[in-house]
């Protein structure tokens, strides 16, 4: 399969550190909106063709699956524009910047059938699986609440501050404390409170949610790009609870009973070993492709939608809206 990347930013480079190491897949293409800047990317890692602007790319009949690896506010525009041209398309989280813009997102790739993919990368990991083995297992008990910090130092990035490029914690960060909590809650949330604290340009800097869902369970979750935080999750059963070290990558899983008001540790879990984390993605990607789907299993379009959706309310009550919408 013929991967091509549209951006050359940090992200990109991992993602061309990946392509680079898997069998399954070929660096077929990257472009830039500079030529000079998309040849030294595919000098260096070993990418065939390299285009002085997007278009250039998507005009390439060879490509394959394009991986959109732009800011958050460019995401809706480059996927039309690829899926228009007839490719596949992996791209990053979120999928876009609102529910209007995934919806028609979602609706062009179906109507054209081919695969579109958010790039929500922990949700493809083994490390899910794992989680939600141990949950389905009932060894916690029924779960009653989810706790969840996701924090990074990057609020000097001008990405993460900028309005016009839909900057904030919330995209870009509270979006993987969104994912952990519906990945375990589902879905259907019944109410949701949300607070923030505004960066000088007027973006979201820390976030706040609580989710209520039914049944009385909650999910109490918190995000900030100015410092970074042990990204700690946390499954709480009504007889023992799964701590994850670090859920924007799941390094250590943890599974506790309880005694009393104590807990212990019953065993330890350490996900297997990978090469960047963005490998099983682009996998589940190429399966999907393979099998005629447009959607990957492990992040099917309904629950993209759903956590979009979220997001609009919560920004709804942070009172956020960005300069293009």
């Amino acid at each position: 399969m013929k991967v091509a990347i549209i951006g050359t930013g940090l992200i990109a480079t991992q993602m061309a550190r990946t392509l680079a190491a898997l069998d399954e897949v070929e660096s077929y293409a990257v472009a830039s909106r500079s030529l000079d800047k998309a040849q030294a990317f595919a000098d260096q890692w070993g990418f065939g063709r390299a285009y002085g602007s997007y278009d250039a790319l998507l005009a390439d009949e060879a490509v394959e699956l394009v991986y959109i690896a732009l800011p958050h506010s460019h995401h809706h525009r480059w996927t039309m524009k690829a899926l228009g041209a007839g490719k596949h398309v992996l791209c990053e989280k979120p999928l876009a910047v609102n529910a209007r813009q995934a919806k028609e997102m979602i609706d062009l790739a179906e109507a054209k059938k081919l695969l579109l993919a958010e790039a929500m990368w922990t949700r493809y990991m083994p490390a899910t699986q794992i989680i939600t083995d141990l949950v389905a297992s009932g060894e916690i008990g029924e779960v009653m609440s989810i706790g969840a910090n996701v924090g990074d130092c990057n609020y000097q990035n001008e990405r993460l501050t900028n309005p016009a490029l839909a900057g904030g914690c919330l995209l870009d960060l509270t979006v993987y404390a969104l994912n952990f909590s519906a990945l375990i809650m589902g879905r259907k949330v019944k109410k949701i409170n949300a607070s923030m604290i505004p960066t000088l340009t007027g973006v979201d800097g820390q976030d706040n949610i609580m989710l209520e869902y039914d049944g009385g369970k909650m999910a109490s979750l918190m995000a900030t790009i100015y410092t970074v935080t042990d990204r700690n999750g946390f499954i709480y059963g009504r007889n023992g609870f799964i701590q994850v070290h670090d859920i924007f990558n799941p390094e250590k899983i943890r599974l506790c009973g309880i005694k009393g008001y104590k807990h212990f540790v019953k065993r330890e879990i350490t996900p297997p070993p990978q090469i960047t984390g963005y490998e099983y993605e682009v996998l589940a990607c190429r399966k999907a492709i393979s099998e005629g789907r447009t959607e990957c299993q492990a992040m099917p379009h309904a629950e993209t939608l759903a956590i979009i959706k979220q997001m609009d309310e919560i920004r709804q009550k942070f009172g956020l809206v960005y300069p293009f919408e």
